[in-house]
């Protein structure tokens, strides 16, 4: 018997589609990633990914090159943002990247709070300058904290949890984006200093040296070793796909413990394609004997 669609599903379905591409030409770490989750899990991932993605674009160097000028970008950030919650409401946007967003932050409860802390964070991105603790604190928390936080919103979807467990989850994913979050800005530091015009480093020091690359590189370990210890408590279902993420950045740590400034200054480290695969595969051994079933 056929089956028929109505015009609305027809519409997300397409949207859903338009937001996959977005996370297979951006990252491919998180593709990888993604490919272990479940239905409906890993469309509500990669719709996330898609928008937050998005917005980072705009600031990130994509609208610059487009000839906006600061001001324009600041105006194009702010309607999107604005488009956003708009389709958070309503349940539809013209912009399918939103529309597949909306659908997940709906049926997954993810409140308008994360994302107005994830775009103060993007709008200090706009213009080149230097991060005090304080505001970098704050910029890490919405530009990765939240994104956490709304991956365990996801991945919580028809699971019931205790509070308890819940807040546990929560510090976990904040531990694992902050992790993310610091070792791009070692990795990411020679395109943020020298094209952007960034310093995300002025917290513990107006330049980055060895002697400060190693302290961040311990505050990252402690962050990954935090997350690790929550991972048991997700459900099955995504527990595979978050211990890949978590093996590529841990193998990417390593890779930029052993990097000197100098090198790092010049170039991008990265996790080859075939290492992923192998760290793939541990992460498929070790959540089939971690956790409940």
């Amino acid at each position: 018997m056929a089956t028929h669609t109505t015009s609305l599903e027809d519409y997300q379905a397409m949207s859903a589609a338009a937001a996959s591409g977005v996370i297979g030409r951006y990252s491919t770490s998180f593709s990888f990633a993604t490919r272990l989750l479940p239905q409906p899990l890993r469309t509500d991932i990669r719709n996330l990914y898609s928008v937050v993605r998005i917005a980072d674009e705009i600031v990130d160097g994509t609208a610059a090159a487009a000839g906006l000028s600061q001001e324009q970008i600041a105006a194009r950030l702010e309607e999107f943002e604005r488009d956003t919650y708009a389709a958070m409401e309503s349940g539809f946007s013209t912009n399918p990247m939103l529309q597949a967003f909306a659908d997940t932050a709906r049926q997954c409860h993810i409140p308008r709070e994360h994302m107005t802390a994830f775009y103060a964070s993007m709008r200090a991105d706009i213009t080149a300058r230097e991060f005090s603790k304080q505001e970098l604190a704050a910029y890490i928390y919405g530009s990765a904290e939240v994104i956490g936080l709304m991956c365990v919103a996801i991945f919580l979807r028809n699971h019931v949890v205790s509070p308890q467990e819940r807040s546990i989850l929560d510090a976990g994913a904040q531990a694992l984006g902050a992790a993310f979050q610091k070792i791009n800005f070692l990795r990411d530091y020679a395109e943020d200093t020298s094209l952007l015009g960034r310093s995300y480093f002025a917290a513990w020091g107006k330049r980055l040296d060895e002697q400060q690359k190693q302290l961040l590189v311990e505050d990252i370990r402690q962050d990954l070793h935090t997350a690790y210890a929550t991972i048991p408590l997700l459900p099955f279902s995504s527990r595979s796909a978050v211990l890949a993420a978590y093996y590529f950045f841990a193998t990417l740590t390593d890779k930029v413990d052993q990097t000197s400034v100098a090198v790092l200054e010049q170039q991008r480290v990265r996790v080859s394609n075939p290492e992923k695969m192998r760290l793939i595969a541990q992460a498929v051994r070790q959540a089939a004997v971690m956790g409940k079933k």
